[in-house]
């Protein structure tokens, strides 16, 4: 259950019960069920604790699980949501997602006072909880994924500056397509780069893709978007599926909450059932 209210600095705050964490417990002994059903004190405490998710930190979040899971490359089935990044915020491109980090430290906290949970389910369950915090898809999230004991080779995550022919072959080589490129790409409709309200998860970012603001030379319209956000729009298959989403919200909802599990399951480690 949520509930919206004032901080005391009076920002507006989504409150999340802590169930949204618990279904990383079910995949031993289906915790949940049995701790109600026992009344379990320690179970319940939990429960009504409340773990605070800002709709101002949701972009950091799910940015945090982007890089998680962006380092994949299937071919050398290395990389993706594997726990990694919690010992690689010191790599530029990592820049910023320590305050990130510490939101998701608090919840594994919690978690681990029931049962141990791996970095790689908690960070997956979170960045897809952010999504729904801020008005987007509710994404179910496989787990029981096995932290890797290795990190990540450096230079996987694919760059800002790439254009869209760089982009499009980072990704196809990793088994998705143009559309979920485009889908995962909406991603870009929290946080600062000013695409209509930074904490709404919605399709606004398409919206103003196909409307190329960075290109006026008047006020901070060029500080619009990341530079593959320009790129993607000028790319035929990518203009296709941006106009799709910017005419049709559900249909974005709908491939990016796909192209997110897609994500977070390629080439992950799984505990043996």
């Amino acid at each position: 259950i949520r509930h919206c209210s004032l901080s005391k600095r009076g920002g507006l705050a989504f409150s999340a019960t802590l169930p949204f964490l618990l279904p990383l417990l079910e995949f031993v002994d289906n915790v949940e069920a049995k701790a109600v059903r026992s009344g379990e004190s320690k179970y319940l405490r939990i429960k009504e604790e409340k773990s605070i998710v800002t709709k101002g930190k949701a972009a950091g979040v799910l940015r945090l699980a982007f890089h998680e899971a962006g380092t994949l490359e299937m071919e050398e089935n290395s990389g993706s949501m594997n726990g990694s990044v919690i010992y690689e915020l010191e790599r530029p491109e990592n820049t910023g997602l320590k305050k990130s980090l510490k939101i998701l430290e608090r919840a594994k906290k919690e978690v681990d006072a029931i049962q141990s949970a791996s970095w790689a389910d908690i960070i997956g369950v979170v960045g897809a909880e952010v999504v729904s915090v801020c008005g987007g898809p509710k994404i179910p999230v496989a787990l029981g994924r096995l932290d890797s004991a290795e990190l990540d080779p450096e230079g996987k995550l694919p760059q800002e500056s790439l254009d869209a022919s760089g982009l499009n072959q980072c990704f196809q080589r990793n088994g998705f397509p143009a559309q979920e490129l485009v889908a995962l790409s909406g991603a870009h409709t929290l946080g600062s780069k000013s695409f209509q309200s930074p904490v709404t998860f919605d399709n606004s970012y398409f919206k103003i893709l196909l409307e190329k603001p960075w290109k006026s030379s008047t006020g901070m319209s060029s500080m619009i978007g990341h530079p593959s956000d320009h790129a993607i729009v000028e790319d035929d298959e990518c203009f296709r599926w941006i106009t799709k989403y910017a005419d049709n919200q559900n249909m974005f909802f709908e491939d990016f909450k796909y192209a997110y599990i897609k994500l977070a399951n390629s080439v992950a480690m799984w505990k043996s059932k």
